[in-house]
Protein backbone atom coordinates (compact mmCIF):
# COMPACT_ATOMS: atom_id res chain seq x y z
CA UNK A 1 0.00 0.00 0.00
CA UNK A 2 0.89 2.98 -0.52
CA UNK A 3 -0.66 7.00 0.29
CA UNK A 4 -1.86 7.76 -3.01
CA UNK A 5 -3.76 11.31 -2.22
CA UNK A 6 -3.42 13.79 0.48
CA UNK A 7 -6.64 16.51 1.42
CA UNK A 8 -7.32 19.46 2.94
CA UNK A 9 -10.14 22.01 3.19
CA UNK A 10 -10.69 25.58 2.55
CA UNK A 11 -12.96 28.08 2.25
CA UNK A 12 -11.74 29.83 -0.47
CA UNK A 13 -10.58 27.27 -3.46
CA UNK A 14 -8.95 29.87 -5.22
CA UNK A 15 -6.79 31.35 -2.27
CA UNK A 16 -5.91 27.79 -1.76
CA UNK A 17 -4.78 26.86 -4.82
CA UNK A 18 -2.71 30.03 -5.13
CA UNK A 19 -1.09 29.31 -1.75
CA UNK A 20 -0.19 25.94 -2.96
CA UNK A 21 1.09 26.71 -6.54
CA UNK A 22 4.19 28.75 -4.21
CA UNK A 23 4.86 25.64 -2.96
CA UNK A 24 5.01 24.04 -6.60
CA UNK A 25 2.16 22.20 -7.12
CA UNK A 26 -0.37 22.44 -10.37
CA UNK A 27 -3.94 22.60 -10.40
CA UNK A 28 -6.23 23.10 -12.94
CA UNK A 29 -7.96 26.42 -13.48
CA UNK A 30 -10.83 26.70 -10.39
CA UNK A 31 -14.32 27.25 -12.08
CA UNK A 32 -17.27 29.56 -9.89
CA UNK A 33 -19.30 27.29 -8.04
CA UNK A 34 -16.40 24.28 -7.87
CA UNK A 35 -16.17 22.35 -4.28
CA UNK A 36 -13.25 20.27 -4.88
CA UNK A 37 -9.76 20.38 -6.96
CA UNK A 38 -6.89 18.37 -7.32
CA UNK A 39 -3.38 18.00 -8.96
CA UNK A 40 -3.15 16.15 -11.96
CA UNK A 41 -1.56 12.51 -11.09
CA UNK A 42 1.85 11.61 -11.87
CA UNK A 43 4.31 13.17 -9.50
CA UNK A 44 3.72 11.16 -6.62
CA UNK A 45 0.86 11.61 -4.15
CA UNK A 46 -2.07 14.25 -5.46
CA UNK A 47 -2.89 17.02 -3.21
CA UNK A 48 -6.83 17.03 -3.44
CA UNK A 49 -8.46 20.23 -1.61
CA UNK A 50 -12.28 20.21 -0.68
CA UNK A 51 -14.80 23.05 -0.28
CA UNK A 52 -15.34 23.80 3.80
CA UNK A 53 -19.19 23.65 2.62
CA UNK A 54 -19.27 20.53 0.59
CA UNK A 55 -16.90 18.78 3.42
CA UNK A 56 -19.43 19.95 6.29
CA UNK A 57 -22.09 18.72 4.28
CA UNK A 58 -20.58 15.38 3.79
CA UNK A 59 -19.13 15.08 7.71
CA UNK A 60 -21.68 16.96 9.54
CA UNK A 61 -19.58 19.06 10.91
CA UNK A 62 -16.95 21.54 9.67
CA UNK A 63 -13.46 20.43 9.59
CA UNK A 64 -10.66 21.68 11.43
CA UNK A 65 -6.97 22.10 10.84
CA UNK A 66 -4.84 19.84 13.10
CA UNK A 67 -2.34 20.86 15.44
CA UNK A 68 0.43 18.48 13.47
CA UNK A 69 1.86 19.26 10.23
CA UNK A 70 -0.92 18.13 7.30
CA UNK A 71 2.01 16.50 5.49
CA UNK A 72 5.28 17.14 4.04
CA UNK A 73 6.75 18.58 0.78
CA UNK A 74 10.24 17.22 0.09
CA UNK A 75 12.18 20.02 -1.77
CA UNK A 76 15.00 19.52 -3.97
CA UNK A 77 18.04 21.07 -2.00
CA UNK A 78 18.11 23.09 1.45
CA UNK A 79 18.03 26.47 -0.96
CA UNK A 80 14.80 25.43 -2.42
CA UNK A 81 13.47 25.15 0.79
CA UNK A 82 14.47 28.54 1.89
CA UNK A 83 13.48 30.00 -1.24
CA UNK A 84 9.80 28.63 -0.42
CA UNK A 85 9.04 29.96 2.78
CA UNK A 86 10.55 33.52 1.13
CA UNK A 87 8.05 33.00 -1.26
CA UNK A 88 5.30 31.94 0.92
CA UNK A 89 6.07 35.02 3.41
CA UNK A 90 6.22 37.10 0.76
CA UNK A 91 2.61 36.44 -0.43
CA UNK A 92 1.95 37.44 2.83
CA UNK A 93 1.26 33.70 4.45
CA UNK A 94 2.41 32.64 7.49
CA UNK A 95 5.85 30.84 8.04
CA UNK A 96 5.00 29.10 11.68
CA UNK A 97 9.13 27.80 11.79
CA UNK A 98 11.80 29.53 9.63
CA UNK A 99 14.10 27.37 7.64
CA UNK A 100 16.75 25.86 10.19
CA UNK A 101 19.11 23.07 9.78
CA UNK A 102 17.43 20.08 11.68
CA UNK A 103 19.58 17.40 14.21
CA UNK A 104 17.89 14.60 11.94
CA UNK A 105 20.53 15.82 8.54
CA UNK A 106 17.63 18.03 6.88
CA UNK A 107 16.94 22.00 6.16
CA UNK A 108 13.49 22.09 7.52
CA UNK A 109 10.79 24.74 7.93
CA UNK A 110 6.86 24.65 8.39
CA UNK A 111 4.40 26.98 6.44
CA UNK A 112 0.54 27.53 7.29
CA UNK A 113 -1.99 27.49 4.34
CA UNK A 114 -4.68 30.04 4.34
CA UNK A 115 -7.02 27.87 6.81
CA UNK A 116 -4.79 27.16 9.12
CA UNK A 117 -3.22 23.35 7.55
CA UNK A 118 0.60 23.02 8.90
CA UNK A 119 2.97 22.06 5.42
CA UNK A 120 6.55 21.00 6.04
CA UNK A 121 9.11 21.67 3.69
CA UNK A 122 12.72 19.42 3.82
CA UNK A 123 15.68 18.46 2.23
CA UNK A 124 18.60 16.81 3.27
CA UNK A 125 21.26 18.70 4.37
CA UNK A 126 23.53 16.98 2.03
CA UNK A 127 23.23 15.35 -1.58
CA UNK A 128 24.08 11.80 -0.38
CA UNK A 129 21.37 11.88 2.09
Amino acid sequence: MEISAVSVSATDLRRAVAFYELLGFTFPPVEDGEQHVETAPGRGAQLMIDSVEMLTELLGEAPRPGTGSAFAVRCADPAEVDAVAARVATAGHTVLMEPWDAPWGQRYATVADPDGYAVDLYAPSSPTD
